[in-house]
């Protein structure tokens, strides 16, 4: 088969399309014909080795990739033969799973049936992205009486924020970083958005929404930041990001990466497959590559010149 294969650590240019084996599923295993793969913000900081002093480097030679959705082609010992031939979506764990590949190995208790109508590149989104977002939601505790800002508006989690805050009733603001993104933001239910780039975006963003009750972010850095300032007192940031630094005082902050949605994940994986399969939260894929291109995808994250959830295509 197919697969991209990492033998350094550093930048795009270390993944690289090669040949190698058909894996063989051991017990309690099924083997997936991958249709799509997902790229997640995580897997640049997986291949570069820029990585939380919790999370250990990943063994080299390596294949990336932790998302997938394809058909079912073998069955290892012990797995229930209803799986074969099936059309799944799995999230195969943390760290370089395989999944930037035409096969990858799956556990039998990771696997969920692909719901009818969703295509393989969106129930992928709807696997990883999705069950974040989920989590997000639930912890903002969104009311018809709050004004919500999300940044990276246009990305995968963006747009599925927006869809949460739409079905809630609340007003959402969306920001993000060119005309075009905004436009998607605009798409998927923000009322007013703002591009970040400009000058002067905090002065317009605080013009056109001076009451800010929620603050949705994965992006970091200073935008959040500034964002975070303007908060009521009453108000609360729920932060994804991982990035912790000059947030002293101020409204509350939820961090949701931890211990917690970490027990409750195949929840969260549920509740957003079930969102995605019946609309009420469908997830935009924005950026698909072919999957020989794993380093285009990556390059292009990196700059942030994708919008909504990245894929491959196998």
């Amino acid at each position: 088969m197919r697969a991209i294969r990492q033998h350094e650590f550093g930048g795009p240019e270390v993944l690289r399309i090669e040949e190698v084996p058909d894996p063989t599923p051991g017990p309690g295993q099924v083997r997936i014909r991958v249709e799509a793969a997902g790229v997640h913000r995580l897997d640049t900081s997986i291949r570069a080795a820029d990585l939380p002093p919790t999370m250990p480097r990943p063994e080299l030679p390596m294949t990336p990739g932790r998302e997938v959705a394809g058909v079912v082609d073998e069955i290892g010992e012990g797995v229930d033969e209803a799986w074969q031939g099936a059309k799944v979506v799995a999230h195969l764990g943390v760290g370089s799973s395989g999944g930037y590949a035409e096969l990858a190995v799956a556990d039998e208790k990771q696997l969920y049936l692909r719901p009818d109508g969703l295509e393989p590149a969106d129930a992928v989104a709807a696997i990883g992205t999705g069950r974040t977002s989920a989590a997000v939601l639930e912890d903002a505790q969104i009311t018809p009486d709050d004004v919500v800002v999300v940044t990276s508006a246009a990305g995968g989690m963006g747009a599925i924020l927006l869809q949460g805050i739409r079905n809630a009733g609340a007003r959402a603001v969306g920001l993000a970083g060119s005309d075009a993104k905004l436009e998607i933001a605009r798409g998927f239910g923000a009322q007013t958005v703002v591009d970040y780039r400009k000058d002067g975006w905090l002065e317009r963003l605080r013009a056109e929404e001076p009451r800010i009750t929620v603050l949705l972010d994965g992006l970091g850095g200073d935008v959040p930041r500034q964002v975070y300032a303007h908060l009521e007192a009453e108000g609360r940031m729920v932060r994804f990001s991982g990035d912790q630094d000059g947030y002293e005082g101020g409204a509350k902050i939820i961090d949701i990466l931890g211990p917690r949605v970490l027990g409750r994940i195949k929840e969260f994986e549920r509740a957003s497959l079930e969102a995605a399969a019946d609309g009420t939260r469908k997830p935009y894929v924005g950026s698909a590559f072919p999957l020989a291109a794993a380093a285009a995808a990556h390059r292009a994250l990196e700059a942030r010149e994708t919008t909504g959830k990245v894929v491959l295509l196998a």
